[in-house]
């Protein structure tokens, strides 16, 4: 015969476990501000990219992906975190932290495969820059990116539905910011090594094979630039290199150190600095994307020099005169 379990109908979202309660209303603030920066920021890409056709090209549509899937992860990750230091109201109900589980390793997910999509894109305009028109056109890259939407169901779908299926008896707070699989795994009644194993596959080979192909293309990036370009070019090309390897290193190796540290025997994070960690890599880059992708592109300058000159000349408007 079974056991009986009491099944838990809700789970608490705890947060940093050792932050004093005078602290809590200063860390709701920080996170909205978060939360506002990354909305607006990368809002204001994808109204940019609505209302400007120049902008219709194959990079663009990938930075506009991205710039959704960040708005898309801080709105499921941050609210509720929010309203846990400003309201002490951290309760989630069972089958909405189950989404939210979802929803965050698809969000990470969608991350991986959309700046695999941008290296890929990237790595074809510089190494095959005359077959690159025919090759990357704007049906191609909305369709890979469409793609990468979809496919990124699949590993976070098969974690959640294995959880879902395991028995939660006893407590039910979560040492985290928000539900995830590592969080969930302690609360569990049975033994969950091998559904743990089965996610941790999953997350390492949806973060690891794009990683693999990201290093890959920028390594040939690298070798046709030194071969072909010459002065400014080559620094611009470089310059680009090394700011999305910035954003790949944020986005990659805190996460990778994350997930290894429980196999790693004598090493171990507290629960305070893996959620630190966790909330670092997963919330910086959002926040810096629109400005590092966008802000310092060309053509992004060109269309807010503009778009600030007829805001001048609608507030004054003798200076057509």
């Amino acid at each position: 015969m079974g056991k009986n379990y009491t099944r838990v109908s809700e789970f608490v979202i705890v947060g940093f476990p050792s932050l004093q309660p005078e602290y809590f209303v200063l860390v709701a603030w920080f996170f909205f501000f978060l939360y506002v920066t990354t909305a607006v920021g990368n809002l204001l890409l994808v109204v940019m990219f609505t209302l400007e056709r120049s902008l219709h090209e194959p990079m663009y549509i990938v930075m506009v992906s991205l710039a959704l899937s960040d708005i898309g992860f801080a709105t499921v990750a941050l609210p509720k975190l929010i309203a846990r230091y400003w309201w002490n109201d951290g309760s989630l109900g069972f089958h909405t932290c189950f989404f939210q589980m979802h929803m965050i390793h698809y969000f990470g997910s969608l991350n991986s495969l959309i700046l695999l999509t941008m290296a890929l894109d990237r790595y074809l305009a510089i190494c095959f820059p005359l077959r690159y028109p025919t090759m990357m056109t704007n049906q191609t890259m909305a369709g890979l990116t469409l793609f990468c939407w979809g496919i990124a169901h699949i590993f976070p779908g098969i974690s959640t539905i294995s959880f879902t299926l395991m028995p939660f008896c006893g407590p039910n707070k979560i040492i985290h910011a928000f539900c995830d699989t590592m969080s969930l795994k302690s609360l569990v009644c049975v033994d969950t090594s091998r559904q743990y194993s089965l996610a941790f596959a999953s997350a390492m080979f949806i973060l690891y094979v794009p990683l693999a192909f990201i290093i890959f293309s920028y390594i040939c990036i690298v070798i046709s630039v030194l071969r072909m370009a010459k002065g400014q070019g080559r620094m611009k090309t470089f310059s680009t290199c090394a700011t999305q390897g910035c954003i790949i290193s944020i986005y990659y190796i805190p996460r990778f150190f994350v997930y290894v540290t429980p196999f790693i025997p004598n090493l171990t994070m507290t629960p305070d600095k893996r959620i630190a960690t966790t909330i670092f890599y997963s919330l910086f880059p959002p926040v810096i994307n629109p400005f590092i992708y966008c802000l310092r592109t060309k053509e992004i300058k060109q269309i807010f020099r503009r778009w600030l000159q007829k805001r001048k000349v609608i507030h004054h408007p003798l200076l057509l005169f």
